[in-house]
């Protein structure tokens, strides 16, 4: 009986350790560095529709660099195919230019 007592610890650090859970963690993307035909093509057609454009939205949606991101808008602002809503030093929002809302 003595040694059955002895055998089986009932607390204390032996007993169990708290498992702290990892959180997720997103994967790292590989997003273009470089813009090629099809990207740019797929940019100039789609990205005038968009609703709302901003940087994350171009490079989560074509898989781009942020700095590339930035040059597609800052063309795309310059031909007018883009309006300014917001300009932040750090976030740049724009819409689609309508023909009703050209400047």
């Amino acid at each position: 009986m003595a040694k059955a007592k002895v055998a089986a610890p009932s607390g204390g650090k032996a007993a169990k350790k708290k498992k702290w859970s990892k959180g997720k963690v997103k994967d790292k993307s590989q997003h273009l560095v470089t813009l090629d035909r099809p990207t740019y093509d797929r940019a100039l057609k789609e990205v005038p529709t968009f609703r709302f454009i901003s940087q994350s939205i171009l490079i989560e949606r074509l898989k781009i660099g942020g700095t590339l991101a930035r040059v597609v808008i800052r063309h795309l602002e310059k031909e007018g195919q883009i309006k300014r809503i917001v300009h932040h030093s750090r976030q740049l929002i724009y819409t689609r230019a309508t023909a009703a809302s050209t400047d």
